[in-house]
């Protein structure tokens, strides 16, 4: 046989040997495997539930403009970016979208906060008691300050937290122009499990003062009040959907001196948790009645806007 033909046999047997052999290696590795699990992932217990996968879910957001008693465990740390726009006034075109850009913290378990920078962007053209303008600008700084009364849990059906939302605006949310206006939105959230990691209501009441300056102008003092209601039904582990009714009477004065109008809101929620760190949350509401002082309209559409929404995006770290 030629040297050639020798070599080219030795080298298919030795390739044969080798590969004869590490099948032998891959079969004695998967039986010692097989004999002696790996501690990383335990055979199941014959017999033992399956884990429920409606597992706890944290209500702050779940509701809407409504807001859950919840406010996140000691430690979190999130980044928002929250969008919300209002669309309608009388008489011509009008709409005002708020950017926020929140840091969100829960330094313990009864207190969290939140740190905000807004922008806001108009588009009016030929609406009752308001200048034409369309622009982008940013438009003041908040915070929010939550404390923690009550923690809903084994009994403790109902939670409970107090809100206060102090904010500066430089330019006016509703017509757009220059100023200088200093809010607290003061808030009561409470909230309960009528069907455990499955049915949630809430409820929340507030009031506003509010004291501002034109920039041509003089001092105006403003206020108001509202209450909301919400139900929220869990559909699949990661989404919750619902909905919600808003109430709001707005006066002249801090102290709800005069009345100027109220509105009556409708619309729906919805609540995404992507996973433990990323969630994202909408809600839209509409007026369905209302009535400005010395106005004969259905609406209140002086003192309010036809259609408010809301949206969230939340990242934990």
């Amino acid at each position: 046989m030629p040297t050639s033909h020798l070599r080219r046999a030795a080298a298919i047997f030795r390739s044969a040997f080798l590969a004869w052999g590490a099948l032998i290696v891959a079969d004695g590795a998967t039986a010692l495997a097989g004999d002696f699990p790996s501690p990383k992932a335990p055979a199941p217990l014959a017999g033992s539930p399956a884990p429920d996968p409606f597992h706890e879910l944290e209500s702050k957001y779940l509701f809407g403009f409504t807001e859950g008693s919840d406010i996140g465990e000691q430690g979190e740390q999130s980044i928002e970016l929250e969008n919300t726009a209002t669309f309608g006034k009388r008489g011509g075109r009008y709409s005002a979208v708020e950017q926020e850009i929140e840091y969100e913290s829960v330094p313990t378990q009864y207190l969290g906060y939140e740190l905000s920078a807004h922008a806001t962007g108009h588009d009016i053209k030929t609406v009752d008691g308001l200048g034409d303008l369309s622009g982008v600008n940013f438009s003041g700084l908040s915070a929010e300050f939550r404390y923690l009364a009550i923690g809903r849990g084994p009994g403790a059906p109902i939670g409970l937290t107090f809100i206060a939302e102090p904010e500066w605006e430089r330019i006016d949310g509703e017509d757009g122009t220059p100023t200088a206006t200093f809010s607290n939105e003061f808030k009561i959230a409470a909230d309960t499990e009528l069907v455990p990691n499955h049915l949630f209501a809430a409820v929340n009441l507030s009031y506003t003062p509010e004291i501002g300056k034109p920039h041509d102008g003089d001092w105006e003092r403003a206020s108001e009040i509202g209450a909301s209601a919400a139900p929220a039904y869990r559909l699949t582990p990661k989404v919750t959907v619902g909905g919600e009714v808003e109430y709001y009477r707005a006066y002249d004065g801090l102290a709800l001196e005069t009345f100027d109008g109220n509105a009556l809101y409708v619309g729906p929620t919805l609540n995404i948790q992507f996973n433990s760190k990323v969630m994202l949350a909408a809600a839209v509401s509409t007026q369905v009645w209302g009535r400005a002082v010395g106005e004969t309209h259905n609406l209140d559409l002086t003192d309010f806007e036809r259609l408010h929404t809301n949206l969230k995006l939340e990242f934990e770290f």
